[in-house]
């Protein structure tokens, strides 16, 4: 898990230097930031526990700091959909930053067909509001990190890191 958030904040960073919305763009890595505090302290906890043995308090303890960082993985994603929106630069000739940007406009090509989608099918009340029930769901960054894309399937789950290993080859 520690190295699955060390792979979020990377995101998550490439995405932040690339963002043309200034807001955005400090959101992203204010996210990423605490994604790697919590990321580091998670590691820390971690090995405590395997030093220390099988407690009570030491299993809540690291329980709580993976909960804490779903939360901030969560975070991040939605401070990069919101990059996504506003806009990105064209990354550099680096390929983990050309991968990270093809991700993204994957997503929001599945955002704008699903908005294209809901805007012909509309299911709108007298007021002009969207109805609610039957709808679906807009796709989000989140969704996307957890379905396993075919050109991914030959990649291990958790692969070992090692040199040339790129952002978008571990399942964010």
């Amino acid at each position: 898990m520690v190295s699955d958030g060390q792979v979020v904040v990377k995101f998550g960073n490439i995405l932040a230097k690339h963002c043309l919305d200034q807001r955005c763009s400090m959101e992203l890595l204010c996210a990423a930031e605490h994604t790697q505090s919590i990321s580091s302290q998670l590691g820390i906890v971690a090995r405590v526990k395997a030093v220390t043995g099988e407690s009570k308090a030491s299993s809540e303890l690291l329980l709580s700091n993976v909960r804490n960082l779903v939360r901030a993985v969560q975070h991040v994603l939605r401070a990069a959909e919101a990059a996504c929106v506003k806009g990105l630069g064209q990354p550099s000739a680096d390929p983990e930053e050309e991968e990270v940007a093809a991700f993204c406009q994957h997503w929001r090509k599945n955002l704008t067909q699903h908005r294209a989608k809901e805007a012909l099918n509309s299911d709108r009340d007298e007021l002009g509001l969207r109805k609610t029930r039957g709808a679906k769901a807009e796709p989000t960054l989140m969704s996307l990190v957890q379905e396993q894309p075919p050109w991914s399937r030959n990649i291990p789950k958790h692969p070992s890191p090692r040199k040339g290993h790129t952002v978008m080859d571990r399942h964010l």
